[in-house]
This record gives structure tokens, sequence and C-alpha cells, in this order.
């Protein structure tokens, strides 16, 4: 299985989260391919830039090979494949993501329940 991992998800799995359930992190462990894509860290850049995150976007980048992910590129695909999906939800960074797990085809691990009203691509966690 391949999976995406959403912003928050990626996080709690670079810093040992408890918030990251034993489950999930056997289900990441056991995943044929991980990824996380330029897009979280593009968020997490933004977020800890006005200061609503304490977080480092280089060393979060860095980490995804470390971590024994795959950094998953936005391609025009990516973004273009927004436009297809329903207003069920208005970040553009969740968005994205729902995108890129739609084109590739993977699931999308993801704590936020609204998502799963895009597809069931999406897993909640």
């Amino acid at each position: 299985m391949r999976l995406l991992l959403d912003t928050r998800v990626f996080l709690w799995a670079v810093a040992g989260s408890p918030s990251l359930k034993p489950a999930v992190r056997r289900l990441i462990e056991s995943a044929d391919e991980v990824y996380v894509s330029a897009a979280s860290i593009w968020e997490i850049a933004i977020k800890a830039r006005l200061g609503k995150i304490r977080a480092d976007p280089v060393k979060l980048a860095a980490a995804i090979e470390t971590s024994g992910f795959v950094e998953l590129s936005v391609s025009a695909t990516h973004a273009a494949g927004v436009a297809r999906l329903e207003l069920h939800h208005n970040d553009p960074f969740d968005r994205l993501l729902i995108a890129q797990a739609l084109a590739e085809p993977m699931k999308l691990i993801t704590v936020y329940a609204v998502l799963a009203r895009y597809s069931n691509i999406v897993m909640l966690v």
C-alpha cells in the first residue's frame, strides 16, 4: 500500500508524538511506500513564519528522507486536480493533498474527518 501523510500526521511521525496511535504507526511501518508532499513542507514554512507553529521547515524537509519517507513533488497535474474537487473544505494545503492522493493514487492518512467526504482514498486516524 502507498500512503501519503497529511502535514499533522507527518509532524507527529517525525517527532515520535504519542498523538500518533500505535496502530497508525504500524500502518505506516508496514506500507510499501510512505510519501510526504512538498506542499506539507510549504504549509509548515508558512505557519512557522506566521508564528502559528514552532517548526524548522528545513530540518523537516531533511527528515522526510531520514525517516524513510519519500518526497512527493507538486506537479501541474496535482495542482490542476484541485479544480475538480468539491468544496467540502477550504484549506488549500489539504485540497492539494487530496488531489495528489487521487492522481497518484495513494491513501491519504489524516486526522481531519471532513476530508473523508472527498473519496475513499482518505483514511482517518
